[in-house]
């Protein structure tokens, strides 16, 4: 059985690297496996089977790795238009007159977001630390607009200084975790961010 971290070289590539169009074929049975595996990630969270996304494509597992060498980097484009979304409503955010209440209400967005993919968040949190892995598609672009806003934020004194955005992000990820294991709890993500944002606050005493 072909393993999920074979090194395969993705359709469409050269040996230098260099992109060539994908053929009409290779480009339908390119989305049927994203669609397939979107709903697949809902349905059943993002461990679930690559042979399985495969089967339901109309593929076999070599054309999916064709396409996807690794989980990862599968999960980073089917993910590509939501985190796409959320990088559209940071700009949008950047000129809010509340810095501090826009980067929270991002925070917030990306909870809602990793909370419909079982397994998102713990992806997220380890693609952080490996700016190499297949998930780095998503989550470097959205390490550089929580920067911006959390910058705008301390520059306006509304955020301690010391804060920097790779902490924030795994802990927005980490309530991302616990919000996926307490679906019985609908307020807990808010209660979350209100002592996340009670920590950040630059007013705060320290003891």
């Amino acid at each position: 059985m072909a393993t999920e971290t074979a090194g395969r070289r993705t359709a469409g590539q050269g040996a230098a690297g260099a992109v060539r169009p994908m053929r009409a074929d290779a480009r339908r049975n390119y989305e049927r496996l994203l669609a397939e595996a979107r709903t697949a990630f809902i349905e059943h969270g993002t461990d679930t089977s690559l042979e399985d996304i495969a089967r339901r494509a109309g593929v076999g597992i070599g054309t999916l790795y064709r396409h996807f060498p690794h989980r990862t980097s599968l999960m980073g484009a089917v993910f590509q238009s939501e985190v796409d979304a959320l990088l559209a409503h940071a700009r949008e955010l950047a000129d809010a007159p509340q810095p501090c209440h826009a980067l929270v209400e991002w925070l917030r967005a990306i909870i809602d977001h990793a909370s419909t993919y079982r397994g998102l968040s713990r992806a997220l949190m380890a693609a952080s630390a490996d700016d190499s892995s297949g998930m780095a598609r998503c989550s470097v672009p959205m390490r550089e607009a929580g920067g911006a806003l959390l910058a705008r934020a301390q520059q306006a004194g509304a955020v301690r200084p010391d804060v920097n955005i790779a902490d924030l992000m795994q802990l927005t990820n980490g309530i991302a975790l616990a919000v996926e294991e307490s679906p019985d709890d609908p307020k807990l993500a808010d209660r979350l961010l209100t002592l996340t944002l009670s920590g950040l606050k630059a007013d705060r005493q320290e003891p």
